[in-house]
């Protein structure tokens, strides 16, 4: 089960919804992404902080290494 405490809350309170089948808390209104991996292994005011940046429009993905970008590329297709 992927239940990490208060983290799970912080990000499904602030409208994030966990996609099993990608590993992703994903909230298509403000365009970002977090990997469970990032989210394990950060704090729960580095996942704010990142929360709380200010987003150009384009997706932001959150992984504890950079995605290449035709990985970004066919995730921004999928989630639209």
């Amino acid at each position: 089960m992927r239940r990490f405490g208060t983290k799970d809350q912080i990000l499904e309170e602030a409208g994030y919804s966990y996609n099993f089948e990608r590993a992703l808390y994903i909230n298509r209104r403000l365009k970002k992404a977090f990997s469970i991996e990032f989210v394990e292994d950060n704090t729960d005011e580095e996942i704010t902080a990142r929360m709380n940046r200010k987003s150009d429009g384009r997706w932001e993905f959150y992984f504890n290494s950079e995605p290449s970008e035709s990985v970004k590329g066919a995730l921004e297709r999928i989630l639209g």
